[in-house]
């Protein structure tokens, strides 16, 4: 290799040092839109770890969300650290519905849950279970003198509504079992003044 496409050998000093050529130019233009580059993940995506207080049966209290301050009935381990869980409906208002394990605190009460059909199970922790239809509005007379008006109810299909209940049917049954369990679901949790949660057993 000649020492032209090494580069040239220059005096520093007491040394010698070989500077390289620049062989590569800078572009005389760029392209207008920036070009999307894929992101670099370094991380590998590990299983969620649930904690070992979250088994089936237990009771949980919801920290977020539309019923917050609810005690609830954990039924199974959705992916992805979701967890499906009832009220039952019929004693504290909370249907069926996936919560983030993040969210919840576990108790030590149990609720014996034998006697739930697995398909009914297997049925509403499917993925697409809980997602919405999403209909297109089309924007007509009717619609537009309505806007003023209360919104109507949503209206729960009759296939939820029998799912509902034939897991809350059993759920209730074993619940009427134990004393005070059924008060104890349709109370809700909250603190008062003075209250330190973190020596409190659960």
């Amino acid at each position: 290799m000649s020492d032209s496409t090494v580069g040239q050998t220059k005096q520093f000093g007491k040394g010698q040092r070989t500077v390289p050529h620049h062989t590569q130019k800078a572009q005389k233009w760029y392209p207008v839109d920036d070009e999307p580059q894929p992101k670099k993940v370094r991380k590998s995506i590990q299983p969620t770890k649930l904690r070992e207080t979250l088994q089936p049966g237990a009771v949980l209290i919801l920290l977020a969300g539309r019923f917050r301050g609810k005690r609830v009935v954990l039924l199974k381990h959705l992916s992805e650290g979701v967890l499906l869980v009832t009220g039952p409906f019929k004693i504290n208002g909370v249907p069926l519905r996936r919560v983030n394990h993040r969210y919840v605190i576990a108790t030590s009460t149990k609720v014996d849950l034998k006697g739930i059909d697995e398909k009914v199970l297997e049925k509403v922790s499917e993925a697409d279970y809980f997602t919405k239809e999403k209909k297109a509005e089309k924007k007509t007379e009717e619609a537009f003198f309505k806007q003023g008006e209360k919104p109507e109810k949503k209206k729960v299909t009759s296939a939820r509504a029998s799912d509902q209940k034939a897991i809350d049917s059993v759920l209730l049954a074993n619940i009427k079992k134990e004393q005070f369990l059924g008060s104890y679901l349709s109370t809700s949790f909250s603190l008062r003044n003075g209250d330190k949660p973190h020596e409190m057993k659960w």
